[in-house]
């Protein structure tokens, strides 16, 4: 359940996709151990006991965090079966009362990976607020939504029309055209993504999407272009 991506860095797929209107959606989770030893999961996926064996077997759970204001279907499960700190942004920490959260993210990193995992907030975007992170001893940027990429058979029908006119099966990852036009705030979008692209990436994880996993920085200056420009 479990396949090492790089240095300190595991990564899941959830077991089915998931339907948000009518569109499936391939989900993926990041394991990442920290220097004290605990684990950080960024975007969990169903939790599986096969994916419990897994992650017991490198560590032991510290930190839960939800990226974006989206990725929040399964955060009380892991909340409820493992003794740890859930993070996530204000607005979706407001949206479920009944969730103990115990941290907001914001553009500064939590203490506990402060030195280890770098992280920015992109705001300014109508769909959706995405806190975009980077494992320093992998390289590795980890992003939920902001950049999508579906092979160009995975949807069938309108669907698939849909899919392609958005850029979700164009010929390497890519932000998605809605998420283009969502962004009602520019200025702010630009100053975090200038941030991110500061970074020396390696390699790119998305939640919906196979990694890249080399040049990584230069993809993302191509990512980015229209928005950069």
């Amino acid at each position: 359940m479990l396949t090492a991506f790089g240095r300190g860095i595991w990564l899941a797929d959830g077991p089915a996709p998931v339907a948000v209107a009518g569109f499936r959606y391939p989900t993926r989770m990041a394991v990442i151990r920290l220097d004290d030893g605990g684990l950080f999961v960024w975007s969990p996926v169903a939790l599986t006991d096969p994916l419990r064996a897994a992650i017991a077997a490198i560590g032991e759970v510290a930190h839960i965090v939800a990226p974006n204001t989206l990725h929040d279907l399964y955060i009380a499960a892991w909340k409820r079966d493992f003794p740890a700190r859930l993070h996530a942004l204000p607005a979706l920490i407001a949206r479920h009362k009944a969730i103990a959260f115990d941290a907001e993210l914001s553009d500064t990193p939590a203490p506990d990976w402060a030195g280890q995992i770098d992280q920015v907030v992109v705001a300014g975007n109508a769909i959706a607020t995405e806190t975009v992170f980077f494992h320093r001893a992998s390289g590795t940027a980890l992003f939920t939504d902001l950049i999508q990429h579906f092979p160009k058979d995975w949807f069938t029908g309108w669907r698939a029309l849909v899919a392609r006119l958005d850029l979700m099966t164009a010929d390497e990852p890519a932000v998605p055209r809605k998420f283009r036009v969502a962004f009602t705030n520019r200025r702010v979008a630009r100053a975090a993504i200038a941030r991110v692209l500061a970074w020396p990436v390696k390699a790119v994880v998305m939640a919906h999407g196979a990694p890249v996993t080399s040049d990584g920085a230069a993809f993302l200056v191509r990512a980015f272009r229209w928005l950069m420009r």
